[in-house]
């Protein structure tokens, strides 16, 4: 009974994380305070500002940005009709009379995997942005980058008290 409620919980939580993660990565807003400090999901574009680019990596970075956006813009119907697909699904499992673990761990490994493929895919864009940068830009992104994942974290921690 414990392994059919984690799984339960599993099918039930997978979709709402999948979810939240893709609405960002598919340009949805975030309302909380963290849009304006280094913590949030934009702290990447204040570092590359701190970065000193040229006008000729400043016109290629926009550039990525431009196809990224349209890629992603292209893909957008398709990803609502999946999850709506994956909704669907996660409803008739958990009303069905009886539970059927081999269709919710499919179900789950289907949703796990179109993640992990967004995921790649958002590695290699910011792959192909930072190779525009120099070898020192690259380590003073890296310093930048630091700074703010320890800034980030000690902010973390406070506010975790």
């Amino acid at each position: 009974m414990a392994k059919l409620n984690k799984v339960l919980v599993m099918a039930i939580a997978l979709p709402m994380v999948v979810g939240s993660a893709s609405a960002m990565a598919f340009g949805g807003k975030h309302h909380g305070d963290h849009g304006s400090d280094k913590c949030g999901m934009h702290g990447g574009k204040k570092i590359f500002s701190q970065l000193n680019l040229t006008d000729a990596q400043k016109e290629k970075m926009k550039e990525l940005r431009q196809e990224n956006r349209a890629e992603m813009k292209s893909h957008r119907g398709e990803h609502r009709q999946e999850m709506k697909a994956y909704h669907d699904q996660m409803q008739d499992l958990v009303l069905s009379s009886s539970f059927d673990e081999g269709q919710a761990r499919a179900l789950a490994e289907k949703m796990s995997q179109q993640q992990v493929e967004r995921r790649v895919q958002m590695l290699e864009n910011r792959q192909k942005m930072l190779n525009i940068l120099t070898p020192e830009q690259k380590e003073k992104y890296k310093e930048l980058r630091q700074q703010n994942l320890k800034q980030c974290a000690e902010r973390w921690n406070k506010d975790a008290k």
